[in-house]
Parts: C-alpha cells; structure tokens; sequence
C-alpha cells in the first residue's frame, strides 16, 4: 500500500470487519451480464437503490455507508466509522478498503468521495491494480454557483454544506485526475461536469416504485401540504414558508407540515397522508423526494429550469416554483383540487416508466462496459 496506507494480515483484518462493521444478510447473483464485482460507496439512499437495481439485473453489487446515519439502514454493509475513536476508525476503514480491493472490480463512488478523502490517495492505487472507477455527482459537490448562475439560477446558495466553489473545483480536479468517467443524473449539472472528465454519462435516479403504494389526494378533504428539507437553503425552505404563512393568513384552509430530522420510514407515512408535496426551490431539477412523492401519487412542487424541462423524458408532470413564484404556484395548486388525481397518476406513471429499476441497471450496466 502507499501514502500511509498499512496493511494488515487477512484474518486480522476479517476479524476486525466481523467485529466492528454492520452487514445485512443479503445474496448476491450469480452474474449473467457482467463478470466484474462492484462496490457502491460511501453513503446516501442512492447506493443502496443502485445495487438493489444491479442486482435485480444478475450483476453481484454491494451498497457501503462509511457511517451510520439517516440512509445507512438501507445499505447492504456499514462500516460504524462515526461510533468510534480515531484510531480504531483508521484501522476499521484500512481493513474494509483492504478487502475491498481484493472482492471488487468497479469501485462507484457517490459523490466523487472515496475511502481516503480528501486527499483521496485510493485513487492511485486502483489506478495501479487495474481496478475501475467511476464518479457518481449528484449535487452539491459538483455544482459550481459561478457556472449556476450562467443559466439564470440565481437561486443557487455558495457553500451549502460547506461546498465552497474553491472546495468543489480542487474536489473535481483531484478526481478527474485519475477518474476518466463521471456519472451525473440528469443535465442540469453537465455544464459543471463536462469539463472535468473524458466522459460523461447520464443516468437517471432508481426507484422501486411498487415499494410505494400511491394514495391520490382526494378534492373533498382539506389538504394538506408537506415540504421536507434536508438542508433548508438548499431546499428553500424560508420561501416555502413565508408563503404557507401568508395563504394561510388569507384564509386558505390546508394543513401544513414540515418534516425535520424524521425517521425516514415515520417520514414516509406523513408523505403517504399528504395532498402535495413541496420539494426544493432554488437546484432546478429534481431528485429523491420528489421521485418517492410521485411514486406514492401526490402532486409536487419542484423548481425544474425552464431550459431543462425538455431534456426529461416527456410527460414530466412536476409543477415548478422558485423562491420568487412559490406564493402563487402554491395558491394555484391548492385552488385546483380537480387537478390533484391526475397529477398524482401522472408522478406515478412517470417514475415507473423513468426510473425503474431495469432501466436504471441496464444504463449503469453500459457505462460499466466503458470503464
């Protein structure tokens, strides 16, 4: 190993995984598409979605969160590194990486984050065994407010969690140096990714869509109103409710609820009791939230840019709001409660045709072969 790497005998280091690290039983396929192994790191919903999808497709793929936080549930391995000091943290990462290397073919990594960031010194040495990487970016960590505002997205907060643009073009930089192939979901981020890479593939976010059951608002019930922010600048939260406040002053009669720093299932039930919806305000394009929305029928409120509608398969039944049109968007939804069913039908048709599992594997399954 290089760079202060040190390597541990096997039995040690399986001693130490079996120990310290968290493994769901799970059985991985008998692979029929492609012989390499793949390991999908280092946390978020998106790992776990993946290789649920990759494997349904026969392809022998494992979901690892680095910590044990709101989405580590759902992977396939967590490696706790946040429940421990230190230096036994190093060690419990050293150990993984190191039979990591030895298991897998294809190393995903989401978020461009790899075993050893910042510095991410992996990078070399997959370089140096033959092993394949890609870049998974998805937001923040790739999305450039300067080139942002170059499309008329004013609304694009500096620094969210602490991405400066400084911190993101050294993070691209260091990636791109070894990594040829980045993988983005949509186009709404190309123009800060483009630059950087050889290649870039697009492929969509997965969802299991009969993981949900949709429930689709009715019009004779009072409705309510769900917005869930993960981070409340990047979402918009400050907008959305500056505007609930004022409907309601009006006297719009809805329910509004915020969810915050909710169990996720506990959170999927109040979106399951929901009329609409309200996901992020300022990005331009959608992700999780909205996807599981529609999946379980509800009307949503997302801020997609005019200028990429068109690059979204058709039929995209989202309603856009930014910051400065949330008030009347919201009032216009809330005042058509004949339209809220065939939104609903129209979110949940949408993902199971856009984002199905199948769809999502095959497409991750040809940028594989490119590696």
């Amino acid at each position: 190993m290089k760079r202060g790497i040190k390597t541990m005998d096997r039995l040690s280091r399986q001693e130490m995984i079996k120990k310290y690290v968290s493994v769901k039983p799970f059985e991985n396929p008998k692979q029929n598409t492609i012989r390499e192994k793949v390991l999908l790191s280092p946390h978020g919903i998106g790992i776990s979605t993946l290789a649920h999808a990759l494997r349904s497709r026969g392809i022998y793929a494992t979901s690892c969160s680095f910590y044990k936080d709101a989405y580590s549930y759902l992977s396939d391995v967590c490696l706790n590194l946040d429940q421990y000091p230190m230096d036994l943290r190093v060690k419990i990462r050293d150990a993984y990486f190191e039979e990591a290397l030895e298991t897998y073919d294809i190393f995903h990594f989401r978020f461009g984050l790899t075993f050893f960031d910042p510095d991410k010194r992996d990078l070399q040495i997959y370089a140096s065994k033959g092993k394949k990487v890609v870049a998974h970016l998805t937001g923040v960590e790739a999305r450039l407010p300067s080139v942002a505002r170059n499309f008329n997205n004013r609304y694009i907060q500096d620094g969210a969690w602490g991405w400066t643009e400084e911190r993101i073009r050294e993070h691209l930089n260091v990636l791109s140096a070894y990594v040829d192939h980045a993988i983005i979901c949509d186009h709404e981020l190309m123009p800060h990714v483009d630059p950087y890479f050889k290649k870039v593939h697009i492929v969509p976010y997965a969802i299991h869509a009969n993981q949900f059951t949709p429930k689709y608002p009715s019009p004779d019930v009072e409705p309510t109103v769900v917005h869930a922010p993960s981070n409340r600048e990047v979402k918009g939260t400050e907008f959305v409710l500056k505007a609930v406040e004022r409907l309601q002053k009006e006297g719009h009669k809805f329910q509004f609820q915020l969810v915050e720093k909710v169990p996720r299932e506990q959170a999927k039930q109040i979106y399951q009791k929901s009329t609409i919806v309200i996901d992020q305000l300022s990005i331009g394009t959608y992700a999780n939230l909205s996807m599981e929305a529609m999946a379980m029928g509800k009307p949503v409120i997302c801020y997609v840019r005019d200028d990429l509608r068109s690059t979204f398969p058709s039929g995209l039944p989202i309603v856009s709001a930014n910051p400065d049109t949330i008030y009347e968007v919201l009032k216009d939804l809330l005042n058509r409660p004949e339209d809220w069913h065939r939104l609903g039908m129209a979110g949940r048709s949408y993902v199971e045709q856009n984002h199905s599992y199948g769809k999502v594997a095959q497409k991750l399954i040809d940028v594989y072969k490119q590696l």
